[in-house]
């Protein structure tokens, strides 16, 4: 087999789009887990002890992945081009801000704002088109790009 395919393939659809279509799993052939994974997979488990370790003794656990939503957010919306940095968005509520800065605020609040919306919309909702194109929708708003049909 082919190891390009392993992990899935890209088919063109009848509307002229490209679709991924992941393999099924379990991965042919199956991975090997030689001594490096195995020493890698242990690091990541010891550090993920750690995270919740330190979650355990944070006064307020939702303060720090609230600013890390928020980072993250910062530094996606980075490799669109928007130029915002998480000190902006920490000073959003500063109305002296100039429009050109506010603009690229405004995109990445709007990141934050789509994240914490689906990671609530997951209780009710599958990881589905429907909660996409809603996550879409509410990325979108009043940024540039919002006029094109956004969803």
């Amino acid at each position: 087999m082919d190891i390009t395919k392993r992990a899935g393939r890209i088919i063109n659809t009848t509307n002229g789009y490209k679709a991924y279509i992941p393999a099924k799993l379990p991965p042919v052939p199956p991975i090997f887990y030689d001594p490096e994974l195995q020493n890698l997979l242990s690091l990541a488990d010891r550090k993920l002890g750690r995270l919740d370790g330190i979650t355990q003794i944070l006064p307020n656990p939702e303060l720090f992945v609230a600013m890390y939503v928020k980072k993250e957010a910062v530094l996606s919306s980075q490799i669109e081009g928007t130029q915002a940095s998480l000190a902006d968005i920490l000073e959003a509520t500063d109305k002296m801000m100039k429009k050109s800065k506010l603009d690229n605020v405004n995109e990445v609040l709007n990141y934050v704002s789509a994240m914490n919306w689906g990671l609530l919309k997951l209780d009710t909702l599958p990881l589905c088109l429907r909660l996409i194109k809603e996550l879409h929708y509410k990325l979108l708003a009043d940024t540039r790009g919002g006029e094109k049909s956004p969803g």
